[in-house]
């Protein structure tokens, strides 16, 4: 009997449950319960903001490593930062708030995927006069209706090192309905990054060790 595409695509993810993302989108076998890569489902997910999912499953069936460029304002939103802001962000959410949906890391830049709709909203937030005197926040671009971003390939979770196209995932999808964060929680994280006393990275020094998110601790 045939192999499905789908039956390829689910081999794609086999073996893989104990894999670990950590900040630099590599990752390792680890302990940590919880922490997971792209999986099917999550891959599913992805390919539903699109107009034809079940060719996307295919392409990534075929070529696991290939990036796609997918719109926004159905299936989620994205916020995207400069990369050191982004990961200040990050640092909140995971350290302080309900962590966050999944994140990608694009060409020096962090994108957040967030629930549709903030793309239209964060914008009007970030200007009230209460947090325009907050310094430190940096232009965020918003991705919603009418946008779209370039999505890492399942497969670059596991790449040994960015891939090509500079993309790759730091907590990759791993469900067909995952929790995304609001308006309300990226401009609290955001402000929260400003107002930071210490300057912290979730990408420490190439001879430190990788900071790990573990995606069961999401509220």
């Amino acid at each position: 009997m045939s192999r499905t595409r789908d039956d390829l695509f689910t081999e794609l993810f086999a073996n893989r449950s104990d894999a670990c993302v950590d900040a630099s989108g590599v990752t390792e076998t680890t302990g940590v319960t919880g922490v997971t890569g792209v999986t099917p489902d999550g891959a599913a997910w992805l390919a539903s903001a699109g107009s034809y999912p079940r060719s996307m499953l295919a392409l990534w069936a075929e070529r696991p490593h290939a990036p796609v460029v997918l719109p926004c304002g159905s299936a989620f939103d994205v916020v995207n930062t400069p990369a050191i802001f982004g990961r200040r962000m990050l640092d909140r959410l995971w350290d302080e708030g309900p962590g966050t949906g999944p994140v990608a890391a694009f060409r020096g830049r962090i994108l957040m995927f967030a629930a549709p709709g903030t793309a239209q909203r964060l914008p009007s937030l970030l200007r009230w006069e209460e947090f325009s005197r907050t310094d430190g926040i940096p232009p965020l671009l918003c991705h919603g209706t009418g946008d779209a971003v370039t999505v890492p390939a399942p497969a670059d979770t596991y790449a040994a090192s960015p891939a090509p196209s500079g993309t790759r995932w730091l907590v990759a999808p791993d469900t067909r309905n995952p929790w995304l964060p609001g308006p309300e929680v990226l401009l609290w994280a955001a402000v929260r990054a400003a107002r930071a006393a210490v300057r912290i990275s979730i990408f420490p020094h190439a001879d430190q060790d990788a900071k790990v998110y573990d995606v069961s601790r999401r509220r």
